[in-house]
């Protein structure tokens, strides 16, 4: 060899059980990902079994009012507040209610299902009372403003 020669650098190859081993770690890795990440379809409806029908006269709601403020779209937000109390001897983990929607003309136009109560929040203790907050953005225009009709359309029991 000469002087002037260099002599090219020994290449190292990675062994082919560590490109595998990598492959798997990446496809762990992203199922992972795509399991906590990826949002849940919607929760299963809770029914409203003959015990839920009878146990209703125990949920009272009150102070509910209704505010309409501008979203940072610029979009209306109605935001409908009030407070659920618990006056019967039963344990609620979810309650559900139906928000009716009217047009003037009184028919029922938008008419969401929206949990006021849930296990992450604690759920709903004997005579305990909680605030609930419901804000909607897809109210269509032909509302006649007025305050929706609310009707409990499902309660879990602990």
């Amino acid at each position: 060899m000469a002087v002037d020669e260099v002599a090219p650098p020994k290449r190292r190859s990675i062994p082919i059980p560590v490109y595998i081993a990598a492959a798997i770690a990446l496809a762990g890795a992203a199922i992972f990902a795509y399991l906590e990440l990826h949002p849940a379809g919607p929760a299963p409806a809770i029914g409203l079994s003959n015990e839920g029908k009878e146990y209703i006269k125990n949920l009272q709601l009150s102070d509910v009012t209704m505010k309409d403020t501008g979203s940072f779209a610029g979009q209306d937000l109605v935001e409908i507040e009030g407070k659920i109390a618990n006056t019967g001897d039963r344990a609620i983990d979810v309650v559900e209610i139906y928000c009716a929607f009217r047009d003037p003309g009184g028919q029922i136009i938008y008419k969401p299902r929206v949990p006021i109560v849930s296990v992450k929040m604690g759920g709903l203790k004997p005579g305990e009372t909680k605030s609930f907050r419901l804000p909607f953005d897809e109210i269509p225009d032909s509302w006649n403003q007025a305050l929706p009709q609310l009707v409990v359309a499902g309660v879990k029991f602990s």
